[in-house]
């Protein structure tokens, strides 16, 4: 599922409205995850604090009843491409750093970690980079240990 123009444009639009809650020249909350909420049935995007308060909403029209198995791998990818295209915005909302976005179903269920903002330089791996590591390392291992 590629994303349309419009569903890269009503998510950049929801982040705006978020960066907006916590403009950057305002006394920093304690804050620390800004979780996003995703329902596949309706489309619905909302946009949550840590005290379940609602920062924004919005039905992205593309992911209406989708059915697709791996509907939240493509939404957190599709979440992370407009993050980064934004990023300098989010890095700097009023909030203690570290904070993280983060990707959640509709029963509240994390689904991904999609951004971190710290004070270090902080990576979030993609997991498709990771996938199969484990097995890579026991095989290195086992390789070293027959040495």
């Amino acid at each position: 599922m590629k994303a349309t123009e419009q569903t890269l444009q009503q998510i950049e639009r929801a982040l705006r409205k978020v960066a907006e809650k916590f403009p950057e020249d305002k006394e920093a909350s304690m804050l620390t995850d800004i979780h996003i909420r995703v329902t596949q049935e309706t489309g619905e995007l909302m946009v949550f604090d840590d005290d379940d308060k609602e920062l924004t909403r919005c039905v992205v029209e593309q992911w209406i009843d989708n059915k697709d198995d791996d509907f939240y791998d493509h939404v957190a990818a599709t979440l992370r491409k407009c993050i980064n295209k934004q990023k300098k915005l989010l890095e700097n909302l009023s909030v203690l750093k570290p904070y993280a976005f983060v990707l959640e179903d509709d029963d509240n269920d994390s689904k991904a970690e999609l951004f971190v903002v710290d004070d270090e330089d902080t990576v979030i791996i993609d997991t498709e980079l990771m996938a199969g590591l484990d097995k890579d390392l026991d095989n290195f291992f086992d390789n070293l240990l027959k040495e």
